[in-house]
This record gives structure tokens, C-alpha cells and sequence, in this order.
């Protein structure tokens, strides 16, 4: 990842009032990246969760997939094959 700080830039501004959850999560940060200022390590942060977000949304589309294989078939023979025109019938016009 990289990050840029003090460009000249056309992109949005945006500002942050740092609550006290806000400044714990920013301290728990500055240990891991402690060459970073408050203002890296907020972006370094939403980079973060943005990954996270990405792998678990990843991952509940694997357990999903994995969920149909697993019951792929399970209803396999139980209908007939005419089962659909029988049913069909059944009903009125």
C-alpha cells in the first residue's frame, strides 16, 4: 500500500473530529506503525478495513458456494418425472 501525504491534490478533503474511540484505535495503530502521524495512520487504518471488509465478504461467498455443493443432489429422485405436470393439474385453470 501506498500512501501519500502533502501532495498537491484535486481529490476531496476530508476531516475527522477524533472521538475517544477514534484516539484508541489511533494509539493501538501508532504501536503497530509507529513511524506514521495520526493522519497516516487514520488512512493506514481505513485501508485496513477496507481489506477486512473485502476478505470476509470473500469468505461468506466461499461458505455460501461451499453450502450449495454440499447440498447439491440432496433432493435427487425424490420427485418423479412427471411431478411438475402433476402438480400442474392439480391446480385449476
Amino acid at each position: 500500500m501506498e500512501l501519500h501525504f502533502g501532495m498537491p491534490t484535486t481529490r476531496p478533503r476530508h476531516f475527522v473530529t477524533e472521538t475517544d474511540d477514534l484516539a484508541r484505535a489511533l494509539d493501538d495503530a501508532a504501536r503497530r506503525w509507529p513511524d506514521l502521524s495520526r493522519a497516516q495512520l487514520l488512512v493506514r487504518l481505513a485501508m485496513e478495513g477496507d481489506r477486512a471488509a473485502h476478505a470476509e465478504q470473500e469468505e461468506r461467498r466461499r461458505r455460501r458456494i461451499a453450502a450449495v455443493r454440499r447440498h447439491s443432489g440432496a433432493l435427487e429422485g425424490v420427485y418423479g418425472p412427471d411431478a411438475l405436470r402433476d402438480l400442474r393439474d392439480d391446480w385449476p385453470s
